[in-house]
């Protein structure tokens, strides 16, 4: 019997729009998530104290927890925290490490969780992956995919507009990570997940090409899809190799070799894209992402964001260690220090000219 279908693993209910999390408590209700609005909220202790103020009144019955950071020790307790309270669902209202240890917690427990996002600074936000800090730096975990995804414009609106620019990042990458897909089947026959790969690049190329900026609702509609888009190919691609190329690997390396001085995730992972297309020889690409990235005021040069040529280089250089087993245009070309530096000091005269 052929296989003529095949289950995605997505939210049921995906609300981008101004005003979505004044109805929070309707849509949980209307979508058979928590009729009874017995919830788990998870909150930080800044952002989170004036968002509980807003939502308290309209969500009477709901217990709030306040998480401390985005460690494994946190995502643990919260888990132990609201073990045996029989809620119908865990919702991480915040930023990516709220929304991380939410999905952690919920996925221990075995209950489904509802994601509110607050910033739009990398598409974890739907994804089936927990980032969570631990002992030994930092890890990836596997979890359920939210089975709900709330994004209120008018709250994204005023988180620091550097949070949305990281988003930014984030989303054109995907197309320097679907370029090292498609090289790693070409090389070593790896397969690509045709679907997966069409969701995350037609994702990056609506925010490369939309004309808008971070003032404006319709481009952070398309952000906030893409990013939600992105979070679904990983769920069907099993991992994140939709997502994640040599420009995640880069950003990697950054936050390993250099802990503490590493800049905004998708600050990184943009000028990783930027220049792994370079690297590819895909100049005239590498340009056009320069040219967005300048235009939404995101970094395009490791000085931008702290770091030395140098240090950059020597990220570059140790980047393939932090995805053993990944293959992106770093590992096809193998470079050395030195040849990474000659690289570097064409694109750094390729974006200054």
């Amino acid at each position: 019997m052929p296989v003529l279908t095949r289950l995605i693993p997505s939210p049921v209910v995906v609300d981008i729009s101004r005003g979505a999390m004044d109805d929070l408590a309707g849509l949980l209700a209307d979508q058979r998530i928590s009729a009874s609005g017995k919830l788990a909220i998870a909150i930080s202790g800044g952002s989170g104290v004036a968002l509980r103020a807003k939502l308290e009144p309209v969500l009477p019955h709901a217990d709030w927890y306040a998480v401390a950071d985005g460690t494994i020790d946190s995502a643990v307790k919260l888990a132990d925290d609201i073990k045996g309270r029989r809620y119908d669902a865990v919702v991480g209202l915040g930023g990516g490490k709220i929304i991380d240890v939410a999905k952690y917690a919920a996925a221990r427990v075995g209950l489904p969780m509802v994601a509110v996002a607050t910033n739009l600074s990398h598409d974890g936000i739907c994804s089936p992956v927990s980032i969570l800090d631990n002992d030994n730096g930092r890890g990836s975990y596997g979890v359920p995919t939210p089975i709900a995804m709330v994004i209120d414009l008018d709250v994204i609106k005023e988180a620091p507009v550097r949070f949305i620019r990281a988003g930014i990042g984030d989303a054109i990458s995907n197309i320097s990570s679907i370029a090292d897909w498609e090289l790693s089947h070409k090389i070593t026959g790896e397969p690509v997940d045709g679907l997966a790969a069409a969701m995350a690049r037609t994702a990056g190329e609506a925010v490369l090409r939309h004309p808008g900026d971070c003032a404006d609702d319709e481009f952070l509609t398309v952000l906030s899809e893409a990013l939600v888009l992105t979070g679904i190919a990983m769920s069907i691609s099993g991992d994140s190799r939709p997502a994640s190329g040599a420009c995640h690997e880069i950003s990697h390396a950054f936050d390993l070799l250099y802990p503490g001085r590493s800049a905004l995730h998708g600050e990184q992972v943009g000028i990783g894209a930027a220049f792994a297309m370079h690297l590819r020889g895909a100049v005239e690409q590498s340009g056009l992402f320069v040219e967005v990235l300048r235009r939404h005021g995101l970094p395009t040069a490791p000085e931008e964001i702290g770091f030395s040529a140098d240090e950059f280089v020597a990220a570059v250089e140790y980047a393939p260690q932090t995805r053993p087993g990944r293959f992106t245009v770093l590992e096809h070309l193998n470079l050395s220090a030195a040849e990474i530096r000659d690289a570097y000091a064409d694109y750094a005269k390729t974006i200054r000219s």
